[in-house]
């Protein structure tokens, strides 16, 4: 049960560039959602998120970022996805226990579909979270660890955005497509990604318990 003290909400946007070829199988599997097999056998997909306005309990998390990191062995929906959290440096004790709250699965909204095919939490570090909209170009800077940035694919009419509805847990309504843009890179914890011209998405969020 939700009391007083552990309802939350956030709104704000968020946008991920993964591993795979564009379109990513996850989005238009026949089969039930995160079945299909990434087109690199792997999964490398980085998230990152801006929170516009948010309230965990009596604790403010307006204007706060986020970013995660996952790695899947295989299919997502088989598991063993190995994860890593990286909290925003200006965010405070207890701005800190909140967002791990939200973002480790543990009570309710988007994340916590997640939660159980986590095989190995890598590690929560709190760091310098630079997050950017730049007309239609997204973008998350952590010093000497992650840059990430992604732009729209274009229309069929070469402008604008291609937005299509596919049942994301993150907005499952509307989601943009997009493609990393070149120097979209990770590296700690031994792995070293570039994601550059993969897949990517992004969208407005509005979650909560």
């Amino acid at each position: 049960m939700t009391d007083g003290t552990n309802k939350w909400q956030i709104s704000g946007e968020y946008f991920e560039n993964c591993s795979c070829a564009i379109v990513c199988p996850c989005l238009v599997s026949t089969h039930e959602p995160l079945t299909a097999r990434p087109t690199e056998g792997h999964c490398d997909v980085i998230f990152a998120i801006h929170i516009d306005k948010g309230r965990h309990g009596e604790t403010s998390l307006d204007g706060l970022n986020v970013a995660m990191i996952a790695y899947t062995p295989g299919p997502m929906a088989e598991g063993k996805w190995k994860t890593a959290a990286y909290i925003d440096a200006r965010a405070n004790e207890a701005q800190m226990k909140a967002l791990g709250d939200i973002f480790g699965g543990g009570n309710g909204g988007p994340m916590a579909a997640f939660a159980p095919l986590i095989g190995e939490q890598l590690g929560v570090r709190q760091v310098p979270i630079d997050y950017r909209i730049e007309g239609k170009k997204r973008s998350v800077e952590i010093p000497n660890l992650m840059h990430a940035a992604v732009r729209p694919l274009p229309s069929l009419h070469g402008d604008g955005e291609t937005w299509i509805a596919a049942g994301h847990p993150f907005n499952p309504d509307k989601l943009a497509m997009a493609i990393g843009e070149p120097g979209s890179t990770f590296q700690d914890y031994g792995m070293h990604w570039n994601n550059a011209g993969r897949n990517g998405h992004y969208a407005a969020i509005a979650w909560s318990n």
